[in-house]
């Protein structure tokens, strides 16, 4: 039975403290983002990360988004950071702007890829219970509470999954609409914008006017 955690009363440390116990036991969590609920676990536990894409019912092949608490532990868990990649990540994070970047060649890491991809998603949320948990415990795994197709979900209610599915669902009431993060990839040929969402190319292009975009 999932511990259910309000976190609208209570001590912020307190609730830190059940998800982290969660997390490095090896169990998934359900936690609030900006504006969606998502699935969380220990990103250097593959079996972690295999249970929460077999809860996800993702198909073979998909990687998790790793969230981290601040720029700075970026430059640990990813190669090869260009000064505009810095500085975007200075002006943005905390936010909804996400980088595709290659991972550090020492993690050891499956995210449900098997390292194939050799390249990770990244972002540094705005939630202080998140941020505050990752500064505890380091980079988690994340999925959306959502299945392939459906909707974001804003409240936990919605969440269609078995309570023993989850060692503790952490609940931030109802969660504003809003776009999803922009996605930036990053590698030796540059940056190139893969999804315009909450922060637009116009604000991008200010900060790096080189990036480059596929959108369709």
């Amino acid at each position: 039975m999932a511990q259910d955690v309000d976190l609208k009363s209570g001590e912020l440390l307190k609730h830190v403290a059940i998800a982290a116990k969660a997390i490095r036991d090896g169990y998934l969590i359900a936690i609030p983002l900006e504006h969606h609920y998502a699935f969380a676990c220990d990103a250097f536990k593959a079996d972690s990360v295999r249970a929460m894409h077999v809860l996800r019912r993702d198909e073979l092949g998909i990687a998790a988004q790793v969230l981290i608490p601040d720029a700075k532990t970026a430059n640990g868990v990813a190669r090869e950071i260009s000064p505009s990649v810095q500085a975007l990540m200075k002006k943005f994070w905390p936010g909804l702007l996400s980088f595709n970047l290659r991972p550090q060649r020492g993690l050891t890491w499956d995210l449900g890829d098997a390292g194939a991809l050799d390249q990770v998603s990244f972002r540094v949320p705005k939630s202080k219970f998140v941020r505050e948990l990752l500064k505890e415990i380091g980079p988690i795994a994340i999925g959306s509470a959502a299945f392939a197709n459906q909707a974001p979900l804003r409240k936990m209610s919605d969440i269609m999954v078995l309570e023993s599915a989850l060692a503790a669902k952490f609940d931030a009431g109802l969660l504003k609409k809003g776009r999803l993060s922009t996605i930036l990839e990053a590698d030796d040929h540059g940056i190139t914008m893969l999804r315009e969402g909450a922060i637009s190319l116009d604000e991008i292009h200010a900060i790096a006017p080189e990036v480059s975009t596929q959108l369709s």
